[in-house]
């Protein structure tokens, strides 16, 4: 299914179908640094969730359409579009995070007013027409379309992938972008561990600039807990510990809508038969955090390990046993997401997807257990 679905496979792919995909991916690239990253990825939700009602509505009327062939057309938008070259987060979402690292060291003086982290981490803003930043977001939107064609071809056994390879694509460009715009790959925390969120709740600020140049005011000795790079004297003064979302870091918060996420996910799964329906209503939903509404929850990684959960319980206990399933795999996709963004991305100056890693861990884990037979299948895998 995932070939079929969230890609077009590299074997066996003719060279002007490749060619096609690259041409494309560059341009999909330059649409996420354009729209900025989480709105590009807004447009996936939509796309996705298109798509996905398309593919409800085939399979409801079956063969009473017989021009169609099942599931064509909904895999042209679901797959192809909403999980491709246009939309596709290893391509659009990705040029879009590419684009803000690049812009948090050439373009400080663009950070909007009022924006407490670093700028290389506003995945909220779009840059326009700018064609160096486009330019970014292209070349980071054609290497995520190649990551993503060789790790799907290299990271399989038999025809299935062992994880999901644009979620884990997602998250390779991310640590790319560091090393290449020169951001440190984790950075040091501000307290006991990496998992150490205390900073920021005591509001602790840095106490010197991303190069490790003391601020006015300050201990002149270099700062350990540097972002890495020179940025004005002005932002010196950014919290020393940055949470992926101020509003869903506590473990138990966490947890509850990872439980709440899961059984919605998983519900959607059973009632519809779509995986992918609640990731695109969660996706969707973050068009009211990218307009400011305050508290918004992050749960596109929740409720798809969540819908998950049931396709792999499902099999082997009842419905209500499946529900129940989701909602811990959807609760560990949260906690996974949790772990990841402070360990990764509360350090450092540019955005790497907590979600992505959520969904690239427990896919592999998912994955490796079917192979195992410990699971009767891998999911979407």
């Amino acid at each position: 299914m995932f070939d079929t679905l969230l890609q077009v496979p590299l074997v066996g792919m003719e060279w002007e179908q490749f060619a096609l995909l690259l041409i494309t991916a560059l341009a999909g690239g330059a649409f996420g640094a354009a729209l900025g990253a989480l709105p590009a990825f807004i447009f996936t939700g939509f796309v996705v969730f298109l798509g996905e009602g398309l593919a409800i509505l085939e399979r409801s009327i079956g063969g009473a359409v017989p021009a169609v062939g099942p599931g064509e057309l909904a895999t042209g938008v679901t797959g192809v579009i909403g999980f491709g070259a246009v939309t596709g987060p290893h391509i659009a979402f990705a040029g879009g995070v590419a684009a803000s690292a690049y812009a948090g060291k050439k373009y400080p003086e663009m950070e909007p007013e009022g924006w407490d982290y670093h700028f290389g981490k506003n995945i909220l803003y779009a840059f326009g027409t700018k064609p160096d930043i486009l330019a970014v977001g292209a070349v980071f939107g054609l290497v995520g379309a190649v990551i993503n064609q060789f790790a799907a071809a290299l990271l399989a056994v038999g025809n299935t992938p062992v994880t999901d390879t644009i979620a884990l694509t997602v998250v390779a460009s991310a640590f790319l972008a560091r090393i290449v715009f020169g951001y440190p790959i984790v950075g040091r925390s501000a307290g006991g561990s990496l998992l150490d969120m205390s900073p920021f709740e005591r509001e602790e600020p840095r106490v010197a600039t991303d190069g490790g140049v003391a601020s006015q005011g300050s201990d002149p000795s270099p700062d350990p807990r540097s972002d890495g790079g020179e940025v004005p004297e002005e932002h010196a003064g950014r919290l020393a510990t940055e949470p992926w979302l101020p509003h869903q870091y506590k473990w138990s918060g966490v947890t509850a809508i990872g439980l709440v996420g899961g059984i919605l996910g998983g519900y959607i799964w059973i009632q519809t038969g779509s995986i992918f329906m609640g990731y695109a209503i969660s996706a969707m939903s973050l068009l009211f955090l990218n307009l400011g509404v305050e508290k918004i929850p992050v749960t596109h990684h929740i409720t798809l390990v969540g819908a998950v959960g049931a396709v792999v319980v499902a099999p082997v206990a009842g419905g209500v046993v499946a529900l129940l399933a989701a909602g811990v795999f959807g609760a560990v996709s949260g906690l996974l997401g949790e772990v990841t963004q402070r360990i990764f991305y509360a350090h450092s100056g540019t955005h790497v997807d907590p979600p992505a890693m959520a969904i690239a861990l427990a896919m592999l884990a998912v994955g490796v257990l079917a192979i195992l037979g410990v699971l009767p299948n891998a999911g979407y895998l």
